[in-house]
C-alpha cells in the first residue's frame, strides 16, 4: 500500500500498549495526535528520534497534541526501551504489520537480510482523525521535528 498523504483521513488503528491495553485512534478524537513509526527499539537514530519526540511534550501539550510511538518490536521490549529511556508517551506495538501495512510504511525491501519492520515516519493527525502531516525519511533521517510543530501550530484556532 502506498503511504498516506495530506488530506486522507487517517485509517484507524489498534496497536498493543506497553500495558498489553489497546491503543486506538479513537482514544485521541478532539487532540491532536503524532504517530512516530520507528524501525527498532534500542538502535541509535530510533532512541534519538524517540527521545527527541519526548524532549517536545511541553511544546505538543500547549498545541493539544500527543505522541504515540510504533515499531513491530513486542510490547514486552518497547515497555524496556520506554523505561530506560524515560519516555513520557505510550509506545505501540505493531507486531503483526498491520498498522505499518495500512499507513503504507511497512518497508519490504532488504536491510542487512531483515525486512518487515516500520519505516521510519512520522503523521500528525488532527483531531477529526484528518492527516495534516506525513513524512517517511531515508531511515537514517530523523523525521522534522520542526515541520511536526509548524503544522501543528497551523491547526490552533
Amino acid at each position: 500500500m502506498a503511504a498516506l498523504v495530506v488530506g486522507q483521513k487517517a485509517p484507524d488503528f489498534k496497536l498493543t500498549g506497553t500495558d498489553l491495553e489497546p491503543i486506538t485512534l479513537d482514544k485521541y478524537k478532539g487532540r491532536n495526535l503524532i504517530l512516530h513509526f520507528f524501525p527498532l527499539a534500542f538502535t541509535s537514530v530510533c532512541t534519538e528520534q524517540l527521545c527527541t519526540a519526548n524532549g517536545e511534550e511541553n511544546d505538543y501539550a500547549s498545541l493539544n497534541a500527543e505522541v504515540v510511538g510504533v515499531s513491530v518490536d513486542s510490547p514486552f521490549v518497547l515497555d524496556k526501551f520506554s523505561k530506560e529511556n524515560n519516555l513520557n508517551f505510550p509506545l505501540g506495538s505493531d507486531f503483526n504489520r498491520k498498522v505499518s501495512e495500512d499507513y503504507g510504511v511497512l518497508f519490504d525491501g532488504d536491510f542487512a537480510g531483515m525486512t518487515g519492520f516500520s519505516m521510519r515516519s512520522a503523521f500528525v493527525i488532527d483531531s477529526e482523525g484528518v492527516i495534516r502531516y506525513a513524512e517517511t525519511t531515508d531511515g537514517k533521517s530523523l523525521p522534522s521535528f520542526e515541520n511536526i510543530k509548524k503544522t501543528l501550530n497551523s491547526l490552533k484556532g
